[in-house]
């Protein structure tokens, strides 16, 4: 076959796109299970964050979430127990992402911290350039706020982006009040330019409106769905 004809250059191009593609795909499934164990570790410390541990390396983080973590449960909307999970929980609400909390199926991490029980709530929700989520870790007096974290995937640094980046900002969430006194029908907590209740509010993250009104619609909508269950129901 001519080196300088049509049908050479066709079939050459083909077959360096199959062996490259073959080769992606090799390293791909060769580099996937590090791939897993690696977000699955970050997803942890997001946990641990949120309880306001933080400062672990790698090996640290996953022995202490596996201390702290009781049980991985997944709860329905009506706040019943269908999946209990287990002490260092990885095999049931851990799995669960954002489909399966539109589909009605919530995680909620047991963790007991210094002898206390705490309560983790995954949310999730939008920011101004794309998805947003955190980690709401409550007492179990499921009113008030153990801690927080909060995580983006493209807001704008140093603006939208301090939800995640601002370790100061994510500890005013410490202490607030889920509800606005004894009426515990709907989510009070918000982050609000202007505050009137500092009992439920948080200052809005200054230049990021957007992102900061996302944070309370992520609250109404995410913890919303947990009612029942934060009314011990």
């Amino acid at each position: 076959m001519k080196t300088n004809s049509n049908t050479y250059t066709i079939i050459y191009s083909a077959i360096l796109v199959v062996v490259v593609a073959f080769l992606l795909a090799f390293v791909f499934q060769a580099l996937k299970p590090t791939q897993d164990i690696n977000v699955a570790l970050d997803k942890q410390k997001q946990i641990l964050y949120s309880l306001n541990i933080r400062g672990l390396d790698d090996k640290a983080a996953a022995a202490k979430y596996k201390e702290v973590v009781v049980a991985d449960e997944v709860l329905d909307e009506s706040g019943k127990v269908v999946e209990p999970g287990a002490q260092g929980g990885t095999v049931a609400g851990f799995k669960l992402n954002s489909a399966d909390y539109k589909a009605g199926r919530l995680a909620l991490y047991v963790c007991k911290v210094d002898g206390s029980t705490k309560y983790v709530i995954p949310v999730y929700g939008m920011g101004l350039w794309g998805p947003i989520s955190g980690y709401i870790a409550v007492n179990d007096d499921r009113t008030s706020i153990f801690g927080a974290y909060f995580n983006h995937e493209s807001e704008t640094a140093g603006l939208g982006a301090e939800i995640k980046d601002n370790r100061a900002w994510q500890e005013k969430f410490q202490g607030k009040k889920i509800f606005k006194g004894d009426d515990r029908t709907q989510i009070a907590l918000s982050v609000l330019k202007k505050i009137d209740d500092p009992s439920t509010q948080v200052d809005a993250v200054t230049g990021a409106t957007l992102t900061s009104n996302g944070v309370t619609d992520m609250f109404k909508e995410c913890l919303g769905k947990y009612l029942k269950f934060l009314n011990g129901k």
